[in-house]
C-alpha cells in the first residue's frame, strides 16, 4: 500500500468516530492484524520506554512498524533503540528506530500512525492530547489521569478529534478470568449484586526518610518532572530488580514514583484502574454521568502525616497503605475498595445468588462451578476450551459482544484492528474515565479522611474543599492544552 493510499485508510477508519468518540460496529474481519503485509503496517513511536514502556513496544513489534522511540532517560532510550523487538525488519534485517528525548519530535512526523504513550502518570493527559491533536492514534498505559479535570480534558479532546484511543487496561481482554466473572454478573448468574469489594493491595511504606542524592548523568529530572514542582531528587543505594533492569528501592522517579500524590494516586489508581474498571463495567456503571455517589472511608492510614489532605513531608512515600473505602451507588450497591481482604487481591461479586473472587489467577466460587467452570491441579484457570458446560452457558457470541463486536485476540491486536476497522477498543478511553473519576474520588476520600459527596451528572462534589481536590496548577511550560 502507498502512502498516500495508507493516509487515506486511516483518515477513513475514524470518520464515524468524530465529534462523539463512537462509531456503528460492524462484523469484523477475522484474518489475523498481523497479516499484514510489511508495507501495509502502520508506522509507531512509542514515548516512554522504561520497564513497561518496553514491554509494551515489544508486544506492538511485527503489528507495527516502530520507528521511533523517545525517554527522557538516555539509558532507557539506548536499550529501546538496540532491543531486538522494538524496530522493523527490512529483507530480513532489523532497522533500530529513531531515537529522541523530546516527545513532540515524535508528534511532529507525519509518517508516524500512531503513538504509544507509556510515561509517568503526570504526564499522560499533556501528551495524549498533543498527540490527539497531531492527528495521531493513541495506546495510553493506565492509569490514564493525574486528577478529574484530567479526565474532562481527554474526554472533550478525543471528541474533537475522533482518534482511536486504547487504554492499556489489558485486563479487559482476559477471557478466562475477568471477562467470564462480567459475563456472569450480566446474565444475573449471581442475582441481583448487592456488594462488591475490590481488593486493590497496600502502597508500600519508607520508615526512614529518603536522602538527597545526585541526579543520575542520563535522567532529565527537570523535564521528568513536567507539570509538578521540582523536588529534590532523593533515592537510596539500595536497588530492586525486574525482567527489564535495577532501579533505586527508595525514590521519587521511574517505578517508585507511583507512591507520591504528587505524581500519581497510589494503589488507587496503580490497581484501581484494573479492579474498580471491571467492576464498574459488569455492573453497567461505566458510562457518562454513572459510577458511586458517595465515597466514605472507613480507615485509610498514611505513612506520613496530613494537613487538609496534603502530605507534611516530602522525602517519605505519602500514598495510602492501609484503606477501606466504601463506595455507595445510587441503584444499592455498595462497593468496597480495600488495601486487604480474606480473599486476595481481585474482585469479590457477592449477589442474591452467591458469589464469585475474581483475580489474575482464577475465579471460585459455588456459581463458577455450577456452570462449568473448572481450575486446574494448581487451582489456576482452566482455558474456555477445556470447560464444555460452561460454553453452553456463556457462547462464544457472548464474549464478542463484551469485546464490542470484534472477536476475541489480544489486548494490543484489538487496537490495531480498531484503527483498519472502525469501532471502539475493548479498553476505550471513555469507560476509562469514569474509572479514573472513582479512582480520584477515592484518593480524595482518604485524604481528607471523611465522606466525599459526587455528582456524577454534573462531575462536582459536595463541598468546596473536596471539588479543590479536582484540578491542579500546572508549572509554567508544561501546562495541558484546553479543547473547546
Amino acid at each position: 500500500m502507498s502512502t498516500t493510499s495508507r493516509r487515506d485508510f486511516l483518515k477513513q477508519s475514524t470518520l464515524g468516530l468524530a465529534g462523539v468518540g463512537i462509531t456503528p460496529y460492524f462484523l469484523s474481519s477475522t484474518q489475523p492484524v498481523h497479516a499484514q503485509a510489511p508495507s501495509d503496517r502502520l508506522r509507531m513511536g512509542c514515548i516512554g520506554v522504561g520497564s513497561m514502556g518496553k514491554s509494551d513496544a515489544s508486544g506492538f513489534n511485527g503489528l507495527v512498524d516502530i520507528v521511533a522511540v523517545c525517554d527522557v532517560d538516555a539509558k532507557h532510550l539506548e536499550e529501546a533503540q538496540n532491543h531486538p523487538n522494538i524496530g522493523k525488519k527490512i529483507d530480513g534485517k532489523k532497522i533500530n528506530p529513531e531515537g529522541y528525548k523530546d516527545y513532540r519530535k515524535i508528534l511532529e512526523r507525519n509518517d508516524i500512525d500512531v503513538v504509544s504513550v507509556v510515561t509517568v502518570d503526570h504526564w499522560h493527559t499533556k501528551i495524549v492530547i498533543e498527540a490527539l491533536m497531531a492527528g495521531k492514534h493513541v495506546f495510553c498505559q493506565k492509569p490514564l489521569t493525574l486528577t478529574v479535570e484530567e479526565n474532562q480534558l481527554i474526554r472533550a479532546a478525543c471528541k474533537k478529534y475522533g482518534k482511536v484511543f486504547q487504554v492499556g487496561t489489558q485486563q479487559r481482554s482476559e477471557k478466562e478470568r475477568f471477562m467470564t466473572a462480567i459475563l456472569m454478573v450480566q446474565k444475573g448468574l449471581l442475582g441481583d449484586i448487592k456488594k462488591i469489594v475490590c481488593d486493590i493491595g497496600a502502597s508500600p511504606v519508607c520508615q526512614q526518610p529518603i536522602p538527597k542524592a545526585e541526579i543520575p548523568a542520563e535522567l532529565d529530572y527537570e523535564m521528568w518532572s513536567g507539570q509538578v514542582q521540582v523536588y529534590d531528587y532523593i533515592a537510596s543505594t539500595d536497588l530492586v530488580g525486574s525482567w527489564a533492569g535495577a532501579w533505586p528501592k527508595f525514590s521519587r522517579t521511574h517505578y517508585e514514583y507511583r507512591w507520591w500524590y504528587e505524581y500519581s494516586g497510589g494503589k488507587f489508581t496503580d490497581w484501581g484502574a484494573h479492579h474498580i474498571d471491571i467492576a464498574l463495567w459488569a455492573i453497567d456503571q461505566i458510562g457518562e454521568e454513572q459510577g458511586p455517589i458517595r465515597f466514605n472511608p472507613l480507615f485509610a492510614e498514611h505513612p506520613v502525616p496530613l494537613k487538609d489532605g496534603y502530605p507534611t513531608e516530602t522525602n517519605r512515600y505519602n500514598t495510602s497503605h492501609k484503606f477501606d473505602i466504601e463506595c455507595q451507588f445510587e441503584n444499592g450497591i455498595v462497593m468496597n475498595v480495600v488495601s486487604n481482604s480474606p480473599d486476595g487481591n481481585g474482585i469479590v461479586f457477592e449477589g442474591t445468588k452467591g458469589k464469585i473472587h475474581v483475580s489474575r489467577g482464577r475465579i471460585k466460587g459455588k456459581p463458577f462451578e455450577e456452570i462449568g467452570g473448572k481450575l486446574n491441579e494448581k487451582g489456576g484457570s482452566v482455558s474456555y476450551r477445556d470447560m464444555p458446560e460452561l460454553q453452553k452457558i456463556l457462547p462464544e457470541e457472548d464474549y464478542v459482544k463484551l469485546y464490542k463486536g470484534k472477536p476475541h485476540e489480544g489486548h494490543k491486536q484489538n487496537f490495531i484492528r480498531c484503527i483498519r476497522e472502525g469501532g471502539l477498543p475493548v479498553s476505550d478511553v471513555f469507560s476509562h474515565l469514569q474509572t479514573m473519576n472513582t479512582c480520584h474520588l477515592c484518593g480524595i476520600a482518604a485524604r481528607l479522611g471523611r465522606e466525599v459527596q459526587w455528582n456524577p451528572k454534573t462531575e462536582k462534589t459536595g463541598d468546596a474543599q473536596s471539588q479543590s481536590f479536582l484540578a491542579r496548577e500546572q508549572r509554567k511550560g508544561y501546562e495541558i492544552p484546553r479543547i473547546s
